[in-house]
């Protein structure tokens, strides 16, 4: 199968002005094209730099895929830098002038003349025509064997003509038959060396791979299968996901777009609970998580409740009082002698109080979001407990 790399073009990428949302989307394209993605790089507005980078990707790639650098002004360098790295000179193409020209008719527009820098092209380069943009785009060959796309950086453009130009001519070139598929387990609860202890026998399997990614609270199970269908990568990941879920158990709270929080509303849901959250104004954060998909299902005690064995008495006597209710109370101290931080939860039903205390010596800026997941966590685990005791 073809290898492609891809070259996201942009000074303003670089100075993390904008983010690169298109990378993204090409690789997940490719992908499900049963495309290899070994690179992705960003440049800055350099022709000298941008065309020595797709000459070092020709050496390596079958496909490269280029994205920025198409507008109309002296600092869209992508047309130079392509017939540099394609060894060609570029020429004003008048009727590639013409189809610009009656674009901007359509939009009630009228061209300036910096847009017939967009009108030249490499030599030998085929165009792309954008119909739902100003910014042509082209393809070409480098060193007799690496296709390389240039495509507009305006996300709108480049998805468009991904989807409706670069991948039927990708399928034809490359006769793709075969699919990638990926599947994404999140689990919470232990951390990444544990997970990898579990299953990293696993990790070694060529098709289906498994991988992990580790997050503050959370850990990401990655399988990705390759075949000649989409079928059979489905099911060759269903098989995989199966042997990893029977290893890891119920620290599995998701897949894909799943998140901790629509997985605490969907047992709220089961159980026909309501949930009193209270604490010391920590678990702001968590609410505002929460509240999205369960905003009625939520209800906020005091917040300045201190100290936490009184927020657990006051939130007892509240759910209590409450039908089909459950507590949450969640506390997060500082200490700056040991920076250390202790995080106290307790969860409440008319019938019990579990409570669980957890340290955390992590990066400062990971703690707002370890905190939130480590209590989403313990309040979804807890909630199956609860809803398993009661079957």
């Amino acid at each position: 199968m073809p290898v492609a790399e891809i070259i996201a073009i942009g000074t303003e990428l670089l100075l993390g002005e904008i983010q690169d949302t298109n990378t993204k989307h090409l690789a997940r394209t490719l992908r499900d094209k049963g495309i290899d993605i070994y690179r992705a790089t960003l440049v800055g507005d350099n022709s000298t730099r941008i065309s020595n980078l797709i000459l070092e990707a020709a050496n390596r790639a079958d496909i490269i895929i280029t994205t920025g650098g198409l507008g109309p002004t002296v600092d869209d360098p992508t047309r130079d830098a392509a017939a540099l790295a394609m060894g060609v000179q570029s020429h004003f193409n008048p009727e590639l002038w013409g189809q610009i020209q009656a674009r901007f008719q359509r939009m009630a527009r009228i061209p300036t003349e910096n847009n017939k820098r967009q009108a030249y092209l490499p030599d030998g380069a085929m165009v792309i025509e954008n119909p739902v943009g100003t910014a042509p785009a082209f393809y070409g060959v480098v060193n007799n064997r690496s296709l390389l796309v240039c495509l507009p950086g305006v996300p709108r453009e480049m998805e468009y003509l991904l989807e409706n130009a670069v991948v039927p001519l990708l399928e034809i070139r490359f006769n793709l038959r075969e699919t990638i598929r990926a599947v994404v387990l999140h689990c919470a609860g232990v951390g990444e060396s544990q997970v990898d202890e579990w299953i990293g026998d696993l990790e070694t399997c060529a098709n289906p791979t498994v991988g992990l990614l580790a997050h503050p609270g959370i850990v990401d199970i990655r399988v990705t299968a390759k075949a000649e269908s989409q079928a059979i990568a489905d099911q060759m990941i269903a098989e995989m996901v199966q042997k990893v879920r029977e290893r890891v158990g119920n620290i599995v709270y998701g897949q894909d777009a799943d998140t901790l929080e629509s997985a605490v509303t969907s047992l709220l849901l089961k159980n026909e609970f309501s949930l009193i959250i209270a604490g010391d104004g920590s678990q702001s954060t968590l609410v505002a998580r929460l509240l999205p998909p369960a905003s009625t299902l939520i209800k906020i005690q005091d917040s300045k409740i201190n100290p936490f064995e009184r927020s657990v008495d006051l939130l007892r006597n509240s759910v209590a009082q409450a039908q089909n209710a459950i507590g949450l109370a969640i506390a997060l101290t500082h200490s700056d002698s040991n920076r250390r931080n202790r995080l106290e939860l307790a969860f409440v039903t008319p019938l019990e109080v579990i409570t669980e205390t957890r340290q955390y010596s992590g990066p400062e800026g990971n703690i707002p979001a370890w905190e939130v997941n480590y209590a989403l966590n313990f309040l979804r685990i807890n909630l199956l407990n609860h809803h398993n005791h009661k079957e």
